[in-house]
Protein backbone atom coordinates (compact mmCIF):
# COMPACT_ATOMS: atom_id res chain seq x y z
CA UNK A 1 0.00 0.00 0.00
CA UNK A 2 2.72 2.72 1.01
CA UNK A 3 4.08 2.72 -2.28
CA UNK A 4 5.33 5.52 -4.16
CA UNK A 5 2.10 6.68 -5.32
CA UNK A 6 0.47 6.67 -1.82
CA UNK A 7 2.96 9.26 -1.24
CA UNK A 8 2.50 11.46 -4.13
CA UNK A 9 -1.15 10.73 -3.49
CA UNK A 10 -0.78 12.48 0.26
CA UNK A 11 1.61 14.46 -0.25
CA UNK A 12 -0.40 16.26 -3.01
CA UNK A 13 -3.56 15.93 -1.19
CA UNK A 14 -2.19 17.75 1.85
CA UNK A 15 0.14 20.19 0.32
CA UNK A 16 -3.21 21.17 -1.41
CA UNK A 17 -5.24 21.41 1.68
CA UNK A 18 -2.23 23.80 3.33
CA UNK A 19 -2.06 26.14 0.31
CA UNK A 20 -5.88 26.79 0.57
CA UNK A 21 -6.01 27.33 3.70
CA UNK A 22 -2.38 29.87 3.71
CA UNK A 23 -4.77 32.00 1.03
CA UNK A 24 -7.55 32.07 3.47
CA UNK A 25 -5.43 33.07 5.97
CA UNK A 26 -3.71 36.50 4.07
CA UNK A 27 -7.37 37.70 3.33
CA UNK A 28 -8.14 37.26 6.97
CA UNK A 29 -5.30 38.96 7.79
CA UNK A 30 -6.23 41.53 5.36
CA UNK A 31 -9.77 42.51 6.99
CA UNK A 32 -9.91 45.52 8.88
CA UNK A 33 -12.57 47.16 11.17
CA UNK A 34 -11.58 50.61 9.21
CA UNK A 35 -13.31 51.29 5.82
CA UNK A 36 -10.62 51.73 3.18
CA UNK A 37 -10.09 54.52 1.41
CA UNK A 38 -10.99 53.16 -1.96
CA UNK A 39 -14.13 51.55 -0.70
CA UNK A 40 -15.26 54.86 0.51
CA UNK A 41 -18.59 55.50 -1.60
CA UNK A 42 -19.47 52.39 -1.86
CA UNK A 43 -19.64 50.70 1.09
CA UNK A 44 -21.41 52.98 3.82
CA UNK A 45 -19.28 52.07 7.30
CA UNK A 46 -22.14 50.29 9.17
CA UNK A 47 -22.42 48.23 6.05
CA UNK A 48 -18.77 47.71 5.68
CA UNK A 49 -18.43 46.25 9.14
CA UNK A 50 -21.45 43.90 8.57
CA UNK A 51 -19.67 42.67 5.23
CA UNK A 52 -16.36 42.17 7.91
CA UNK A 53 -18.26 40.05 10.03
CA UNK A 54 -19.90 38.37 7.09
CA UNK A 55 -16.67 37.42 5.46
CA UNK A 56 -15.20 36.73 8.59
CA UNK A 57 -18.10 33.83 9.80
CA UNK A 58 -17.56 32.50 6.56
CA UNK A 59 -13.70 32.14 6.77
CA UNK A 60 -14.07 30.48 10.27
CA UNK A 61 -16.69 28.19 9.36
CA UNK A 62 -14.54 26.87 6.05
CA UNK A 63 -11.87 26.18 8.06
CA UNK A 64 -13.95 24.41 10.50
CA UNK A 65 -16.14 22.34 7.36
CA UNK A 66 -12.68 22.20 5.17
CA UNK A 67 -10.54 20.78 7.95
CA UNK A 68 -13.40 18.19 8.65
CA UNK A 69 -13.30 16.97 5.09
CA UNK A 70 -9.06 16.93 4.96
CA UNK A 71 -9.14 15.00 8.32
CA UNK A 72 -12.02 12.40 7.33
CA UNK A 73 -10.22 12.11 3.85
CA UNK A 74 -6.51 11.73 5.38
CA UNK A 75 -7.83 9.19 7.53
CA UNK A 76 -9.66 7.30 4.13
CA UNK A 77 -6.08 7.20 2.63
CA UNK A 78 -4.22 6.33 5.11
CA UNK A 79 -5.99 3.29 6.18
CA UNK A 80 -6.37 2.51 2.50
CA UNK A 81 -10.60 2.29 3.24
CA UNK A 82 -11.20 2.80 -0.59
CA UNK A 83 -9.21 -0.28 -1.62
CA UNK A 84 -11.00 -1.58 1.37
CA UNK A 85 -14.25 -1.41 0.05
CA UNK A 86 -13.59 -2.18 -3.08
CA UNK A 87 -12.61 -5.55 -2.11
CA UNK A 88 -15.63 -5.99 0.26
CA UNK A 89 -18.10 -5.54 -2.77
CA UNK A 90 -15.83 -7.45 -5.27
CA UNK A 91 -17.47 -10.40 -2.57
CA UNK A 92 -20.61 -9.59 -4.13
CA UNK A 93 -19.69 -8.41 -7.99
CA UNK A 94 -17.02 -7.58 -10.08
CA UNK A 95 -18.70 -7.10 -12.97
CA UNK A 96 -17.20 -4.43 -15.35
CA UNK A 97 -20.47 -2.39 -15.51
CA UNK A 98 -22.23 -2.83 -11.73
CA UNK A 99 -19.48 -2.85 -9.36
CA UNK A 100 -18.05 0.94 -10.92
CA UNK A 101 -21.56 1.92 -10.42
CA UNK A 102 -22.35 1.14 -7.44
CA UNK A 103 -18.59 2.37 -5.81
CA UNK A 104 -19.13 5.72 -7.01
CA UNK A 105 -22.87 5.74 -6.14
CA UNK A 106 -22.26 4.89 -2.36
CA UNK A 107 -19.59 7.43 -1.94
CA UNK A 108 -21.59 10.54 -3.78
CA UNK A 109 -24.34 9.61 -1.55
CA UNK A 110 -22.13 8.98 1.70
CA UNK A 111 -20.28 12.52 0.97
CA UNK A 112 -24.02 13.92 0.22
CA UNK A 113 -25.12 13.00 4.13
CA UNK A 114 -21.21 13.88 5.27
CA UNK A 115 -21.96 17.25 3.55
CA UNK A 116 -25.53 17.79 4.85
CA UNK A 117 -25.19 19.32 8.08
CA UNK A 118 -22.53 21.93 7.01
CA UNK A 119 -24.58 22.91 4.13
CA UNK A 120 -27.69 23.24 6.46
CA UNK A 121 -25.79 25.15 8.88
CA UNK A 122 -24.48 27.73 6.54
CA UNK A 123 -28.29 28.34 5.21
CA UNK A 124 -29.88 28.12 8.14
CA UNK A 125 -27.51 29.87 10.25
CA UNK A 126 -24.88 31.63 8.93
CA UNK A 127 -27.22 32.87 5.21
CA UNK A 128 -30.29 33.41 7.53
CA UNK A 129 -28.12 35.90 10.43
CA UNK A 130 -27.03 37.64 7.54
CA UNK A 131 -30.74 38.08 6.03
CA UNK A 132 -29.94 36.04 2.36
CA UNK A 133 -31.92 33.08 2.94
CA UNK A 134 -35.57 32.79 1.75
CA UNK A 135 -35.05 29.30 1.74
CA UNK A 136 -37.72 26.91 4.20
CA UNK A 137 -36.56 23.58 5.45
CA UNK A 138 -38.65 21.40 3.46
CA UNK A 139 -37.74 23.03 0.44
CA UNK A 140 -34.06 22.86 1.12
CA UNK A 141 -34.48 19.10 1.72
CA UNK A 142 -36.50 18.74 -1.33
CA UNK A 143 -33.62 20.21 -3.15
CA UNK A 144 -30.95 18.69 -1.63
CA UNK A 145 -33.41 14.83 -2.20
CA UNK A 146 -33.58 16.26 -5.87
CA UNK A 147 -29.89 16.76 -6.53
CA UNK A 148 -28.77 13.60 -5.03
CA UNK A 149 -31.01 11.32 -7.18
CA UNK A 150 -30.36 13.98 -10.54
CA UNK A 151 -26.79 13.42 -10.43
CA UNK A 152 -27.86 9.49 -9.65
CA UNK A 153 -29.52 9.61 -12.87
CA UNK A 154 -27.15 11.81 -14.91
CA UNK A 155 -23.69 10.75 -13.39
CA UNK A 156 -24.95 6.72 -13.77
CA UNK A 157 -25.72 7.61 -17.80
CA UNK A 158 -22.18 8.76 -18.25
CA UNK A 159 -20.34 6.87 -16.07
CA UNK A 160 -22.24 3.58 -18.02
CA UNK A 161 -21.01 4.99 -21.75
CA UNK A 162 -17.70 5.18 -20.23
CA UNK A 163 -17.21 1.84 -18.67
CA UNK A 164 -18.81 0.67 -21.92
CA UNK A 165 -16.10 1.98 -23.95
CA UNK A 166 -12.80 1.67 -21.59
CA UNK A 167 -14.42 -2.34 -21.67
CA UNK A 168 -14.89 -2.89 -25.25
CA UNK A 169 -12.23 -0.02 -26.88
CA UNK A 170 -8.84 -0.36 -24.42
CA UNK A 171 -6.25 1.73 -26.60
CA UNK A 172 -8.76 4.57 -28.27
CA UNK A 173 -10.58 4.98 -24.94
CA UNK A 174 -9.63 8.19 -24.21
CA UNK A 175 -11.12 9.32 -27.86
CA UNK A 176 -14.42 7.48 -27.78
CA UNK A 177 -14.94 8.67 -23.90
CA UNK A 178 -14.00 12.22 -24.66
CA UNK A 179 -16.24 12.73 -27.73
CA UNK A 180 -19.27 11.33 -25.60
CA UNK A 181 -18.85 13.46 -22.40
CA UNK A 182 -18.26 16.16 -24.82
CA UNK A 183 -21.36 15.76 -26.67
CA UNK A 184 -23.11 15.74 -23.53
CA UNK A 185 -21.68 18.67 -22.65
CA UNK A 186 -23.04 20.54 -25.74
CA UNK A 187 -26.28 18.74 -24.70
CA UNK A 188 -26.68 20.43 -21.67
CA UNK A 189 -25.25 24.00 -22.61
CA UNK A 190 -28.28 23.98 -24.86
CA UNK A 191 -30.87 22.10 -22.79
CA UNK A 192 -29.67 23.25 -19.37
CA UNK A 193 -32.04 25.63 -18.67
CA UNK A 194 -34.78 24.20 -20.02
CA UNK A 195 -34.16 20.51 -18.55
CA UNK A 196 -32.47 21.27 -15.62
CA UNK A 197 -33.29 24.66 -13.66
CA UNK A 198 -37.50 24.07 -13.66
CA UNK A 199 -36.82 21.00 -11.22
CA UNK A 200 -35.81 23.80 -9.19
CA UNK A 201 -37.10 27.04 -9.85
CA UNK A 202 -39.97 28.40 -11.94
CA UNK A 203 -38.92 30.37 -15.00
CA UNK A 204 -41.87 32.58 -16.59
CA UNK A 205 -41.08 35.04 -19.90
CA UNK A 206 -40.45 38.50 -19.03
CA UNK A 207 -43.87 40.06 -19.38
CA UNK A 208 -44.09 43.36 -21.45
CA UNK A 209 -43.40 46.56 -20.30
CA UNK A 210 -40.64 49.25 -20.04
CA UNK A 211 -37.55 46.83 -19.29
CA UNK A 212 -38.66 43.62 -21.80
CA UNK A 213 -38.58 47.25 -24.76
CA UNK A 214 -35.55 48.20 -23.20
CA UNK A 215 -33.64 45.31 -23.67
CA UNK A 216 -35.44 44.63 -26.20
CA UNK A 217 -34.07 47.59 -27.80
CA UNK A 218 -30.64 47.46 -26.91
CA UNK A 219 -30.66 44.10 -28.69
CA UNK A 220 -31.00 45.55 -31.78
CA UNK A 221 -28.47 48.11 -31.12
CA UNK A 222 -26.31 45.43 -30.64
CA UNK A 223 -27.66 43.50 -33.30
CA UNK A 224 -28.10 40.48 -30.89
CA UNK A 225 -31.80 38.81 -31.86
CA UNK A 226 -32.78 37.37 -28.49
CA UNK A 227 -36.88 36.69 -27.50
CA UNK A 228 -36.30 34.30 -24.74
CA UNK A 229 -36.28 36.62 -21.37
CA UNK A 230 -37.43 34.63 -18.66
CA UNK A 231 -37.43 35.67 -14.87
CA UNK A 232 -36.28 33.29 -12.53
CA UNK A 233 -37.73 32.77 -8.56
CA UNK A 234 -34.34 32.88 -7.40
CA UNK A 235 -36.01 35.13 -4.15
CA UNK A 236 -37.60 31.40 -2.84
CA UNK A 237 -34.31 30.81 -1.60
CA UNK A 238 -31.63 33.57 -1.56
CA UNK A 239 -31.51 37.47 -1.50
CA UNK A 240 -29.19 37.89 -4.03
CA UNK A 241 -29.28 39.01 -7.35
CA UNK A 242 -28.04 37.28 -10.24
CA UNK A 243 -28.90 36.93 -14.13
CA UNK A 244 -27.18 34.59 -16.78
CA UNK A 245 -27.15 33.55 -20.58
CA UNK A 246 -27.23 30.33 -21.73
CA UNK A 247 -27.50 28.85 -25.04
CA UNK A 248 -26.54 29.56 -28.82
CA UNK A 249 -28.65 29.95 -31.93
CA UNK A 250 -32.29 30.14 -31.30
CA UNK A 251 -31.97 27.99 -28.47
CA UNK A 252 -30.26 31.50 -26.67
CA UNK A 253 -31.83 32.62 -23.61
CA UNK A 254 -31.49 35.31 -20.83
CA UNK A 255 -32.66 34.37 -17.36
CA UNK A 256 -33.04 37.30 -14.59
CA UNK A 257 -33.42 36.45 -11.06
CA UNK A 258 -36.36 38.60 -9.81
CA UNK A 259 -34.11 39.29 -7.01
CA UNK A 260 -32.08 41.30 -9.42
CA UNK A 261 -35.09 43.42 -11.10
CA UNK A 262 -35.98 44.40 -7.57
CA UNK A 263 -32.42 45.84 -6.69
CA UNK A 264 -31.77 47.52 -9.96
CA UNK A 265 -33.66 49.98 -12.50
CA UNK A 266 -34.36 49.20 -15.62
CA UNK A 267 -30.80 50.76 -17.26
CA UNK A 268 -28.69 48.80 -14.60
CA UNK A 269 -30.44 45.58 -15.64
CA UNK A 270 -29.83 46.54 -19.48
CA UNK A 271 -26.16 47.66 -18.84
CA UNK A 272 -25.80 44.19 -16.96
CA UNK A 273 -27.32 41.97 -20.06
CA UNK A 274 -25.13 44.09 -21.91
CA UNK A 275 -22.11 43.08 -20.12
CA UNK A 276 -23.65 39.16 -21.16
CA UNK A 277 -24.50 39.77 -24.70
CA UNK A 278 -20.85 40.94 -24.84
CA UNK A 279 -19.41 37.54 -24.31
CA UNK A 280 -21.37 36.15 -26.82
CA UNK A 281 -20.84 38.95 -29.34
CA UNK A 282 -16.99 39.07 -28.43
CA UNK A 283 -17.20 35.05 -28.89
CA UNK A 284 -16.07 33.87 -25.52
CA UNK A 285 -18.80 31.61 -24.89
CA UNK A 286 -17.88 29.58 -28.18
CA UNK A 287 -14.13 29.96 -26.90
CA UNK A 288 -14.08 28.51 -23.91
CA UNK A 289 -16.81 25.77 -24.73
CA UNK A 290 -14.16 25.06 -27.26
CA UNK A 291 -11.06 25.39 -24.86
CA UNK A 292 -12.98 23.40 -22.13
CA UNK A 293 -13.56 20.40 -24.64
CA UNK A 294 -9.85 20.43 -25.79
CA UNK A 295 -9.04 20.00 -21.81
CA UNK A 296 -11.38 17.15 -21.39
CA UNK A 297 -9.89 15.51 -24.58
CA UNK A 298 -6.66 16.23 -22.63
CA UNK A 299 -7.46 14.78 -19.25
CA UNK A 300 -8.83 11.96 -20.86
CA UNK A 301 -5.96 11.04 -22.45
CA UNK A 302 -3.69 11.48 -19.37
CA UNK A 303 -6.32 9.49 -17.36
CA UNK A 304 -6.08 6.43 -20.05
CA UNK A 305 -2.36 6.19 -18.71
CA UNK A 306 -3.16 5.33 -15.03
CA UNK A 307 -6.29 3.19 -15.38
CA UNK A 308 -5.95 -0.36 -14.83
CA UNK A 309 -2.14 0.15 -12.65
CA UNK A 310 -2.00 -2.29 -10.30
CA UNK A 311 0.17 0.12 -7.99
CA UNK A 312 -1.88 3.01 -8.09
CA UNK A 313 -4.98 0.67 -7.02
CA UNK A 314 -2.37 -0.43 -4.11
CA UNK A 315 -1.64 3.23 -3.00
CA UNK A 316 -5.76 3.54 -2.02
CA UNK A 317 -5.64 -0.11 -0.48
CA UNK A 318 -6.80 -2.15 -3.25
CA UNK A 319 -5.42 -5.69 -4.42
CA UNK A 320 -6.90 -5.62 -7.97
CA UNK A 321 -6.34 -2.67 -10.66
CA UNK A 322 -9.77 -1.74 -11.25
CA UNK A 323 -11.35 1.55 -13.03
CA UNK A 324 -13.12 3.23 -10.38
CA UNK A 325 -9.75 3.30 -8.15
CA UNK A 326 -8.00 4.59 -11.08
CA UNK A 327 -9.81 7.08 -11.13
CA UNK A 328 -9.93 8.34 -7.87
CA UNK A 329 -6.34 8.01 -7.63
CA UNK A 330 -5.57 9.75 -10.95
CA UNK A 331 -8.16 12.74 -9.09
CA UNK A 332 -5.43 12.64 -6.88
CA UNK A 333 -2.03 13.16 -8.74
CA UNK A 334 -3.89 15.33 -11.36
CA UNK A 335 -4.28 18.18 -8.60
CA UNK A 336 -0.98 20.04 -10.03
CA UNK A 337 -1.85 20.34 -13.01
CA UNK A 338 -5.55 21.10 -12.42
CA UNK A 339 -4.36 24.09 -10.18
CA UNK A 340 -2.33 25.01 -13.27
CA UNK A 341 -4.86 24.73 -15.94
CA UNK A 342 -7.32 26.35 -13.20
CA UNK A 343 -4.86 29.65 -13.38
CA UNK A 344 -4.27 29.60 -16.87
CA UNK A 345 -8.91 29.42 -17.44
CA UNK A 346 -9.07 32.41 -14.34
CA UNK A 347 -6.39 34.70 -16.28
CA UNK A 348 -8.22 34.48 -19.71
CA UNK A 349 -11.91 34.59 -17.67
CA UNK A 350 -10.57 38.05 -16.43
CA UNK A 351 -9.41 38.99 -19.60
CA UNK A 352 -13.25 38.30 -20.92
CA UNK A 353 -15.01 39.94 -18.05
CA UNK A 354 -12.45 43.34 -18.43
CA UNK A 355 -13.79 42.30 -22.80
CA UNK A 356 -17.41 42.00 -21.72
CA UNK A 357 -17.74 45.75 -19.45
CA UNK A 358 -16.13 47.04 -22.68
CA UNK A 359 -18.55 46.22 -24.95
CA UNK A 360 -21.12 47.29 -22.79
CA UNK A 361 -19.22 50.83 -21.96
CA UNK A 362 -19.15 51.26 -25.72
CA UNK A 363 -23.20 51.54 -25.86
CA UNK A 364 -22.24 54.33 -23.35
CA UNK A 365 -24.04 51.86 -20.56
CA UNK A 366 -20.54 52.23 -18.38
CA UNK A 367 -21.73 54.26 -15.44
CA UNK A 368 -25.16 52.35 -14.93
CA UNK A 369 -22.89 49.28 -14.80
CA UNK A 370 -21.02 50.18 -12.60
CA UNK A 371 -24.14 51.61 -10.47
CA UNK A 372 -25.00 47.86 -11.09
CA UNK A 373 -22.45 45.91 -9.80
CA UNK A 374 -21.83 48.45 -7.28
CA UNK A 375 -25.51 47.34 -5.64
CA UNK A 376 -25.31 43.64 -6.34
CA UNK A 377 -21.70 43.95 -4.41
CA UNK A 378 -22.54 45.51 -1.49
CA UNK A 379 -26.66 43.29 -1.39
CA UNK A 380 -24.23 40.27 -1.21
CA UNK A 381 -21.99 41.78 1.41
CA UNK A 382 -18.91 40.95 -1.16
CA UNK A 383 -15.71 40.94 -0.40
CA UNK A 384 -14.22 44.11 -2.05
CA UNK A 385 -10.52 43.76 -0.81
CA UNK A 386 -9.69 40.89 -1.53
CA UNK A 387 -5.96 39.62 -1.12
CA UNK A 388 -3.81 39.73 -4.44
CA UNK A 389 -3.15 36.43 -4.77
CA UNK A 390 -5.98 35.48 -3.41
CA UNK A 391 -7.50 37.41 -6.59
CA UNK A 392 -4.69 35.64 -8.83
CA UNK A 393 -5.46 31.77 -7.82
CA UNK A 394 -8.88 32.01 -7.61
CA UNK A 395 -10.68 34.79 -8.86
CA UNK A 396 -12.65 33.87 -12.51
CA UNK A 397 -14.23 38.10 -12.06
CA UNK A 398 -11.69 40.86 -11.62
CA UNK A 399 -12.52 42.74 -8.30
CA UNK A 400 -14.69 45.42 -8.14
CA UNK A 401 -12.66 47.80 -8.02
CA UNK A 402 -10.62 46.64 -11.30
CA UNK A 403 -13.62 46.70 -12.87
CA UNK A 404 -14.76 50.38 -11.96
CA UNK A 405 -11.18 51.49 -12.71
CA UNK A 406 -11.39 50.14 -16.37
CA UNK A 407 -14.24 51.02 -16.94
CA UNK A 408 -13.99 54.34 -16.24
CA UNK A 409 -10.46 54.81 -18.20
CA UNK A 410 -12.98 52.74 -20.93
CA UNK A 411 -15.23 55.99 -20.50
CA UNK A 412 -12.14 58.72 -20.73
CA UNK A 413 -11.37 57.33 -23.89
CA UNK A 414 -14.85 57.12 -25.46
CA UNK A 415 -15.52 60.39 -24.40
CA UNK A 416 -12.12 61.82 -26.06
CA UNK A 417 -13.03 60.83 -29.20
CA UNK A 418 -16.06 61.72 -29.37
CA UNK A 419 -14.75 64.97 -28.49
CA UNK A 420 -12.18 64.64 -31.69
CA UNK A 421 -14.45 63.26 -33.87
CA UNK A 422 -16.48 66.80 -33.26
CA UNK A 423 -13.67 69.11 -33.69
CA UNK A 424 -12.63 67.62 -36.89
Amino acid sequence: MYNTYFYLITGFFILNFVWTQLLSYLNRKRMSPVLPEELKGIYLPEKYAKQQEYQRTNSRFGLISGGFSFTLMLIILLLGFLGWFDNRLREYTDHFLILPLFFFGVLMVCNEIIDFPFDWYATFTIEERFGFNKSTKKLFIFDWLKGIALNLLLGGIILTAVLFIYHYTLKEFWLYAWIVVSGFSLLMTFFYSEWIVPLFNKQTPLEEGELREAIESFSRKAEFRITNIFVMDGSKRTSKANAYFTGFGKKKRIVLFDTLMNDLNTEEIVAVLAHEIGHYKKKHVIHSLLLSLLVTGATFYILSLFLGNLHLAEALGGNVASFHLGIIGFAFLFTPISEIMGLAGNLISRKNEFEADGFATKFDLGDALISALKKISVQSLSNLNPHPLVVFWYYSHPTLLQRIERIKLLNGRRCAGEALFRKS
